[in-house]
This record gives structure tokens, C-alpha cells and sequence, in this order.
């Protein structure tokens, strides 16, 4: 028995087995049922994700999920949506679990993925932002670094500079830059951006927040 979400008492402690089932059949009776993708989508969170109090895995949980995921689709041709959703799941969970040394050729191989199967901007903008941190958490601060630039301009080119996730790659980029030494940079940047996010999301907004302490 494990506990990896915030359910309080007996119904916080599950067997990884039984979640990676629950997710499984939920998975399979979307297919069954031809369910549209939001709805897919909507189901396929429970290998990610509590459906009672809905907080995300975390810890050793996330990771033994995420295996069973990719076990459970990994046979799938690469097209299907859940073998697409499978290994980002997998590159979750061992970050969550700090093995980093694993995650990485995980999150290279996601990206290699998404540029093969033509897949939305948007998501090819958030693969590589999770890659960008698994380079950081590895020690390679300049390929994060050139990752963190160009999801910020593709962001940017998305969705405009007063976009909510305009701003939380700005700060990211700034924050790589800093890790870099490359203060005025940061410095410029943050100037430019910490007047457009406490107007759109607030003063007590967390990006916000993170600009003020970056």
C-alpha cells in the first residue's frame, strides 16, 4: 500500500496496481465507446492524477505509474493517442522521483516524437520546456538555456506577451539566464515583464511572485 495524493485516512492508501488498472479501464472504455479527445484526455489522468481529490501523484507513486503506463501502451503504434500521452506520463514520474539520468532520454525521444507526428505547436512548446529542465537538473545549464529561448519565442508568437503562459516562460528564460551569470539579460527581461504580469495575473499571482524573487 502507498499513499501519493492528499486523500485523507483509508482512502488515501492504494495499491499502484490497482490505480494503474482504474486508469487502464477508463482508458479502454473511452476507446471502446469512441469518445471524443477531450474526454480521452480527461480520462487518461488518472494514470497522473487522484479522481478523488484530484491532486497529482507525486514521489515514487508518479514514477511507478508512469512505468505502468508505458508498459500498458508501449505496444501501441506511436500515432495512438495514448502511446503518444504514455511516455510523457513516463518522463513525469521520473522526474517526480529525481531520476533525472532516466528522464532525460525519455524527454529527447518524447520531442523526436512530436516534430515526427506533426503534433500542435503548443504541445512541441511543452516537451521541450520539460526537456530544457532536465538539461538544468543535469548540469547543462547552455542547452537549457537555448531550449528556455526559443519556448519563449514560440510562446510569445503563440500567444502574445500578455499571455499567462507568456510570462511563466519569461521567467524561466530569465531564470536560466541568471543561472548562467548573464544578469543583464535577466535584469532587461524581467523589467519588460514584471509590469505585465502583476496587471494581468495580480500581485499575488505565483508567476508574479517568482519574477519578484528571481
Amino acid at each position: 500500500l502507498v499513499r501519493g495524493c492528499a486523500c485523507r485516512g483509508t482512502a488515501g492508501f492504494v495499491h499502484v496496481s490497482c490505480l494503474a488498472e482504474q486508469a487502464k479501464i477508463l482508458c479502454d472504455e473511452a476507446e471502446e465507446n469512441n469518445l471524443d479527445i477531450k474526454a480521452k484526455n480527461e480520462r487518461f489522468r488518472r494514470w497522473q492524477e487522484c479522481s478523488l481529490c484530484e491532486q497529482t501523484y507525486h514521489g515514487g507513486v508518479k514514477c511507478a505509474l508512469g512505468w505502468a503506463c508505458w508498459k500498458t501502451y508501449v505496444g501501441r503504434p506511436e500515432a495512438d493517442w495514448p502511446r503518444r500521452l504514455a511516455i510523457e506520463v513516463l518522463g513525469n514520474g521520473l522526474s517526480a522521483a529525481a531520476h533525472y539520468d532516466d528522464a532525460l532520454p525519455v524527454r529527447e525521444a518524447e520531442l523526436a516524437m512530436r516534430r515526427r507526428l506533426d503534433t500542435t505547436e503548443e504541445n512541441i512548446l511543452n516537451t521541450q520546456s520539460n526537456l530544457a529542465t532536465t538539461y538544468a537538473r543535469h548540469g547543462r545549464m547552455e542547452q537549457a538555456l537555448r531550449l528556455r529561448e526559443d519556448v519563449y519565442s514560440g510562446t510569445l508568437k503563440l500567444h502574445g506577451d500578455e499571455h499567462r503562459d507568456s510570462l511563466i516562460e519569461a521567467n524561466n528564460y530569465a531564470y536560466s539566464l541568471l543561472s548562467l551569470k548573464r544578469f543583464a539579460e535577466a535584469k532587461t527581461l524581467l523589467r519588460k515583464t514584471q509590469p505585465v504580469a502583476r496587471r494581468i495575473l495580480g500581485d499575488s499571482n505565483e508567476t508574479t511572485l517568482r519574477m519578484r524573487w528571481t
